[in-house]
């Protein structure tokens, strides 16, 4: 994957050598302490117990396997997959530094669900994929100092800590993650109804609690059905240099700032739902000095709200790929490519958008309904309502025919007078 994140191990691995290091420097302080003048015997037996004492002294690289679990001392790796295990083995070895917990029924992972006397102070890659993890509470992940890269990819998460990943349950410790993979971690739906609560939202509340994961480098968010990314979800995150949000269903980029990842390199948004990049995404995205943007199979609509889009394209050379970007929408402009498009091929056309023509179609069946039983009302009652027409009819004509024997006594002068000689 060109500008992913890496799957090898985890950062860090300078600090482990000098720790290991130190540890060596003190066997040998140990043995040169324990040198006596006295005599060569006594030396050497002194030195040899010095030295043994010392080795004992120090924590035991090696430790007994967890039952159901495959253990590599000489790899620093432990690996209990596809074991049904319900919880998180408690005798695992100190030396570990690879941990693979994939394929489990773990469910529920509780505050301080690593922590251990000794700690593991060498685990630097945990794996729980597919583990079926559903709740991931406060601190979860806290005594883990080398901890730098964390896959929770294929597991429901219904509900995950605004505290999930901080060094402690209150975010006052950052957190050592450098790379954190939550690719396929939406839940069913009636879970996320049950608690009333946007998945989206509920993601952007653990990335951005306090500066827990301001050391951050890459991060991972495909294939999570996300319909938009809530205001200020990277705001926490400047150190971020890989973004993937490929195979999602966002349709804007809208009310997300990419302003402050001034670091960014890879910024992939595949196979989402995007439909045009307005003006000021665009600015924000051509502000960033390293980043490579990856548009591959969206259903872009090439109208005029599309032509500031294509100037842009057509100058920027962050877009990786750019000449296989084509048009879905409408349909008359189905498969053209997007830099080979001029101002004249976009055009809004006067046409009702889709859910628009259906409301009126809708609104027409209504009335057609209406009129239908207003006409079936009136073709059942058409006796009475052709005797009240009739009975209207001639009450009009009587006041008509009065009305037209006072306008011609008006009209006639001789019938005025006659009209009056009659009243003397």
């Amino acid at each position: 994957m060109p500008g992913g994140c890496s799957r090898g191990p985890a950062a860090g691995d300078g600090r482990l050598r000098l720790a290991r290091l130190a540890r060596l420097a003190l066997v040998l302080l140990g043995w040169v302490s324990s040198s006596s003048p006295t005599s060569s015997a006594s030396s050497s037996t002194s030195s040899v117990s010095s030295l043994g004492s010392a080795v004992s002294a120090q924590p035991p690289l090696s430790g007994q396997c967890p039952p159901l679990c495959e253990c590599s001392e000489a790899a620093r790796t432990v690996k209990c997959v596809n074991r049904n295990l319900t919880e998180v083995p408690a005798d695992l070895p100190l030396y570990v530094r690879n941990l693979f917990l994939t394929g489990n029924q773990l469910a529920v992972l509780p505050s301080g669900a690593f922590a251990r006397r000794p700690p593991l102070a060498e685990l630097a890659a945990l794996n729980l994929s597919g583990s079926r993890l559903v709740e991931v509470h406060a601190g979860a992940f806290e005594h883990l100092p080398s901890l730098r890269q964390l896959d929770l990819s294929h597991n429901p998460l219904a509900y995950i800590s605004p505290f999930a990943f901080s060094g402690n349950t209150n975010a006052s410790v950052p957190s050592p993650l450098v790379e954190l993979i939550l690719n396929h971690i939406v839940p069913p739906a009636d879970q996320l109804l049950k608690q009333n609560r946007s998945f989206e939202g509920m993601v952007a509340a653990a990335l951005r609690t306090g500066h827990a994961l301001r050391g951050l480098r890459c991060l991972e968010l495909g294939s999570n059905h996300f319909l938009y990314l809530p205001r200020d979800v990277l705001a926490q995150l400047p150190g971020l240099r890989h973004l993937d949000l490929r195979n999602n269903s966002l349709v804007s980029l809208t009310y997300v700032s990419f302003r402050n990842l001034t670091h960014l390199e890879s910024l992939h948004l595949e196979d989402n739902a995007l439909k045009v990049l307005h003006n000021g995404t665009l600015t924000e995205l051509q502000g960033l000095a390293h980043v490579r943007l990856f548009l591959d199979n969206n259903p872009w609509v090439c109208d005029c709200h599309m032509a500031d889009m294509v100037d842009w394209l057509k100058e920027t050379e962050i877009v990786q790929g750019k000449a296989r970007l084509t048009c879905a929408f409408p349909e008359k402009m189905r498969n053209r490519v997007l830099l080979e498009l001029s101002s004249s091929d976009l055009d809004c056309d006067p046409i009702l958008p889709p859910s628009l023509q259906t409301s009126y179609v809708f609104l027409g069946i209504v009335l057609a309904l209406i009129g239908a039983i207003f006409l079936l009302v009136l073709y059942l009652n058409r006796k009475g309502i052709k005797k009240w027409m009739h009975n209207i009819r001639d009450a009009c004509r009587d006041h008509m025919e009065g009305y037209h024997y006072r306008y011609e006594i008006n009209a006639d002068p001789r019938l005025t007078n006659l009209s009056s000689n009659s009243d003397v």
